[in-house]
């Protein structure tokens, strides 16, 4: 009898390992498949090519000089923009463009989605200030716009109704045990994307059903698109949120229900409207000098080697003023448009995240800013790095290159959005 099993062992497991092995190669040819990613239909991609970058070389030593405003830079002005960049999700990936749109809430695209959780009856913008939501870093967004020289291109595409979509790619994180080891060998074999991806409108097409619901922001609550019901549950999961309680959204920004600006905004009487934005925090844009920014970094390089600007969140990158001299322009002229420099940005703890690694800083930068940057009356609690702007005009383009001159200086005196010891939910 022992025999006869011996044989049988002998006989069924070249064949267990046969179809074992032919089941993993039928299952990496699928993977393989899906591997290929799928452009939005009848659409282009906004932004530098992949791998492309104008701050290349941000932490090339030259840019720790200031240069005369009056000087010839190789052809260039000196004082110019050196990058830009939009965050159509809040608190998520940054999409760089070598030109943008300016619109009445800021750089086109800027902070018109944000994720937001249901806490205490409403819901709560979620950013990279808030505890267990430093995977927002990894989250990455691309804005598709219709293209009618695409070869698929049609007017009646869900993809162009929509004006375009935003494409979402978050890392892929395989089941536990396992139920995910065929992921994890993919993934390996690079037969599967590390990444998935979803899209969702860019704007919600007219016959579209999706609900404006009030989502609080720092103490407004305007009314936004819910786009809760595209969330894929691998997003959920990702994010460490359970799909069935609907606690965890995507909003949209309204136009008609942006937020209005005052506190340091110039008014409606001074330009002939009321700034607004959308999900950004205060202002329509936020201004940074990168000889500033490499002061800073030099300072805490004990902790954080190579701090990357790309940290502090900017739209404008400029090169050329010496450190920090930005802090008392009020006045300035990017090309030919004339921009108020409302106030200083004020900064909180969200740069010790690394946009790389999403991985939170116990300290820096935020302790060397605190050191030496507490300098503007209005808040001697908190350091303050990079300005707020408002274009004295709705709508212009702005572009990698465009000189910068300074019309007036002044004083600044930040006026705070909350009380003494006020707190709001969610920021």
């Amino acid at each position: 009898m022992s025999n006869i099993v011996i044989s049988l062992r002998g006989d069924i497991l070249p064949n267990l390992i046969v179809i074992f092995f032919l089941s993993v190669l039928f299952l990496l040819k699928i993977l393989k498949i899906l591997k290929t990613p799928i452009d939005p239909k009848g659409c282009r991609r906004l932004g530098l090519p992949p791998g492309q970058s104008n701050l290349d070389d941000e932490f090339d030593s030259k840019y720790s000089q200031g240069l005369p405003s009056d000087q010839d830079d190789h052809g260039c002005p000196s004082w110019r923009v050196k990058a830009l960049f939009t965050y159509p999700l809040k608190s998520c990936g940054a999409v760089e463009l070598q030109a943008s749109n300016v619109v009445p809430t800021g750089l086109e695209f800027d902070r018109q989605f944000v994720f937001a959780e249901y806490n205490k009856d409403e819901w709560n913008i979620r950013t990279l200030r808030n505890a267990g939501f430093n995977r927002l870093a990894l989250i990455h967004p691309e804005i598709w716009v219709p293209d009618p020289s695409a070869p698929n291109y049609d007017a009646d595409l869900p993809e162009v109704k929509s004006q375009g979509v935003l494409l979402i790619s978050y890392p892929r994180m395989p089941p536990a045990g396992w139920k995910g080891l065929p992921i994890k060998v993919g993934m390996a074999l690079k037969f599967l994307e590390s990444r998935q991806t979803f899209q969702v409108p860019l704007l919600p097409p007219a016959d579209s059903k999706f609900p404006l619901v009030p989502v609080k922001i720092w103490k407004d609550k305007p009314l936004a698109y819910d786009y809760g019901k595209l969330l894929p549950a691998s997003l959920h999961a990702y994010l460490g949120s359970d799909p069935s309680k609907n606690t965890l959204t995507l909003f949209r920004a309204s136009a008609p229900h942006s937020r209005q600006i005052f506190r340091n905004a110039p008014r409606k009487e001074d330009i002939g409207f009321q700034p607004n934005t959308a999900f950004a925090d205060a202002y329509p844009i936020h201004l940074l000098s990168i000889a500033s920014h490499r002061d800073v970094a030099a300072r805490c390089a004990y902790a954080i080697p190579r701090l990357s600007i790309r940290r502090f969140r900017a739209n404008i990158i400029v090169q050329g003023p010496s450190a920090f001299e930005e802090d008392h322009w009020k006045r300035l002229a990017i090309g030919s448009t004339e921009i108020h420099a409302s106030c200083r940005t004020v900064r909180c703890r969200l740069p010790n995240v690394d946009p790389l690694s999403g991985d939170r800083h116990k300290a820096e930068p935020d302790r060397t800013l605190k050191s030496y940057r507490r300098i503007d009356d209005g808040d001697r609690t908190n350091a303050c790095l990079g300005m707020q702007l408002v274009p004295a005009k709705e709508e212009f383009v702005v572009r990698v290159g465009d000189p910068v001159e300074v019309l007036e200086t002044g004083v600044h005196q930040y006026i705070k959005m909350l009380a003494p010891r006020e707190k709001v939910e969610g920021v």
